[in-house]
C-alpha cells in the first residue's frame, strides 16, 4: 500500500503552504518598499525622525499583504494564521536585514518588534478574513 498525502484545501500542509506564500509576499513587499525608501532618502533630505515611523508603516503594509494573500485560500482561523504570518515575517525580516547590515543585534527592540509583528498579524488576519466574506 502506498500512502501518498495530497495537499487538499482542508489539510494542515495546504494551510502551511498558503501561509508560506503569504510570508513570501510580506517579505517581498517589505524588501521592495525598503529599497524604494532608501532611494528616496538618498536623493532627498528626509529628517531622521521620519525613518522609524516609515519603517513601521512598511511592516504594517507587508504583514497586511501577507495576510491578504493567505486569506484568499485558507478557510478558517484567520486570526491564528495572521498571528503566525506576523511572527514569522518579523523573524525573517530581522534575519534578512541583519544579514544585509552585517550585524545581528539581539536587543529589547527585537522582542518588541516580534510582539508588534505577531499582534499586527493577528489583527490583519481578522480584518483580511472578514473582508473576504
Amino acid at each position: 500500500m502506498e500512502n501518498t498525502a495530497k495537499l487538499t484545501e482542508n489539510s494542515k500542509g495546504y494551510n502551511i503552504l498558503i501561509m508560506t506564500k503569504g510570508i513570501f509576499w510580506a517579505v517581498s513587499v517589505s524588501l521592495i518598499c525598503i529599497l524604494i525608501f532608501a532611494l528616496i532618502i538618498k536623493f532627498t533630505t528626509i529628517p531622521e525622525s521620519f525613518i522609524m515611523p516609515i519603517n513601521q508603516v512598511i511592516k504594517v503594509l507587508s504583514i497586511f499583504v501577507g495576510c491578504l494573500v493567505a486569506s484568499k485560500k485558507i478557510k478558517n482561523n484567520g486570526w491564528l494564521w495572521g498571528l503566525f504570518i506576523g511572527a514569522i515575517y518579523t523573524l525573517l525580516a530581522f534575519l534578512i536585514f541583519s544579514i544585509l547590515d552585517g550585524e545581528f543585534r539581539f536587543t529589547l527592540n527585537l522582542l518588541n518588534d516580534f510582539v508588534f509583528g505577531a499582534l499586527l498579524g493577528l489583527i490583519s488576519g481578522i480584518i483580511t478574513f472578514a473582508l473576504r466574506k
